[in-house]
C-alpha cells in the first residue's frame, strides 16, 4: 500500500469507502501488479475515449471552418445542417451534423472574437440562449377587416402559388420602416418599400402590381393601422386581404420568418430612412438564392420560377 498504509487507512485519511480504493487499485494496477498514478491516470484516459465520442465541430478543423463560413454568409444553423446532408464531397462524407450541434459549438466557445463573430452572424445575435416574452398589442381596430378565419382553405394549404403574406419592421424609435412581402407557397420575397399608414397603399400595390395576375390573389397581415386603407390596395391590385388575430405571428409564420432573416441585414436600431431601394433589392436577392427547409432546401427563387411554370405563366422581373 501508499508508503506502507492500509487500504483502510488510506480510506480514512481521503475520507473514502475502502471499498473505493480497494476497487481504484484493483482496476488500474501495471502489468507487474503495482499501482502508481501515472499509470491510473493513462489507463482512465484510455478508458474515456470510447465512452464519449469525438466532437466534430472543433475549431480548426475542417468541417468547423466550412460551418463558420456559412455562418457569415448568413445562413442559419438548421440551413447549414440541411446543406450539409446535402453534399456529396469526397472531402466531407461524414460532414453532418445537426443544428443544435452546431449551436452548442457556437455557444461554448470561449469569450473572445471568434466567439463575438458567430454569434453576430446568427438571425437573433443573443449572447445567450432564451425564451421570448410576449407583448402588450397597442394597436386599434382597422375598418371593415377580414378576419383570417374566412380564408379560403387552399391557402392555408400552400398549394397554389399567388398568396401573400405582408408587414412592417419598424428602423430606429419608428421612425421608419420597411415593408416586406413573402409569397406563403414559394416564400419569394418581393421588393420592399418604405411604408407608413399613407404610403402602404403606393408601396405594396406597386410590389404586388409587379408579379403576374396569377400570383395575385390573396394577402394576409396583422393588425398594424398602416392598413387602415385596405380596401384601396384590393382596388388596385385584385389581392383579397385577411387579418390575423392579435397576439398571433403564428398566423403569418413564413412573414415572420423572413424578418427575422431580414434583422440580420437591418439590425434592430437601424435608420431605415437612409436605405436605397438597391441597397433593400440587394438583400432581397440574397435571401431569395439562400436554401429553405420546408422546400427541401431548394431556393425560393427555384420554387417560385417551378411554381409559375407549372401554372404556365412565367413570374415578372422583381427588383
Amino acid at each position: 500500500m501508499l508508503r506502507g498504509m492500509s487500504q483502510r487507512a488510506i480510506a480514512r485519511m481521503l475520507n473514502r469507502s475502502p471499498s473505493t480504493i480497494s476497487r481504484e487499485i484493483r482496476r488500474n494496477r501495471d502489468a507487474r501488479g503495482e499501482y502508481t498514478t501515472q499509470h491510473a491516470q493513462q489507463a482512465m484516459r484510455d478508458r474515456r475515449l470510447p465512452c464519449r465520442p469525438r466532437q466534430k465541430l472543433v475549431p480548426g478543423n475542417e468541417l468547423f471552418e466550412l460551418v463558420a463560413h456559412l455562418l457569415r454568409q448568413r445562413f442559419s444553423p438548421e440551413q447549414i445542417a440541411g446543406k450539409l446532408r446535402t453534399m456529396k464531397s469526397p472531402s466531407f462524407e461524414d460532414a453532418y451534423v445537426c443544428r443544435e450541434t452546431i449551436y452548442n459549438a457556437i455557444y461554448a466557445l470561449p469569450v473572445g472574437e471568434l466567439r463575438k463573430e458567430l454569434i453576430i452572424c446568427l438571425r437573433q445575435g443573443k449572447t445567450s440562449r432564451r425564451p421570448r416574452s410576449g407583448g402588450v398589442d397597442r394597436r386599434g381596430q382597422i375598418p371593415d377587416m377580414v378576419s383570417i378565419h374566412v380564408r379560403p382553405p387552399e391557402i392555408e394549404d400552400r398549394v397554389m402559388p399567388g398568396h401573400w403574406e405582408g408587414d412592417l419592421i419598424k428602423g430606429k424609435a419608428n421612425a421608419s420602416a420597411v415593408g416586406t412581402l413573402v409569397e406563403r407557397t414559394s416564400g419569394y420575397l418581393v421588393k420592399m418599400q418604405d411604408a407608413t399608414a399613407t404610403s402602404a397603399v403606393e408601396g405594396f400595390s406597386s410590389a404586388l402590381n409587379h408579379m403576374p395576375l396569377a400570383a395575385r390573389k390573396s394577402m394576409t397581415y396583422d393588425q398594424g393601422r398602416e392598413m387602415a386603407r385596405h380596401a384601396e390596395i384590393t382596388q388596385k391590385t385584385g389581392v383579397a386581404i385577411y387579418f390575423c388575430d392579435p397576439h398571433s405571428p403564428w398566423q403569418r409564420g413564413s412573414n415572420e420568418n423572413i424578418n427575422g432573416l431580414i434583422r440580420q441585414y437591418l439590425p434592430k436600431g437601424t435608420d431605415l430612412s437612409v436605405c436605397s431601394q438597391e441597397q433593400l433589392d440587394a438583400i432581397a436577392y440574397e435571401l431569395n438564392i439562400r436554401p429553405r427547409k420546408r422546400f427541401g432546401f431548394k431556393c425560393p427563387i427555384e420554387v417560385m420560377t417551378e411554381l409559375m411554370a407549372k401554372h404556365h405563366e412565367a413570374p415578372a422581373s422583381i427588383q
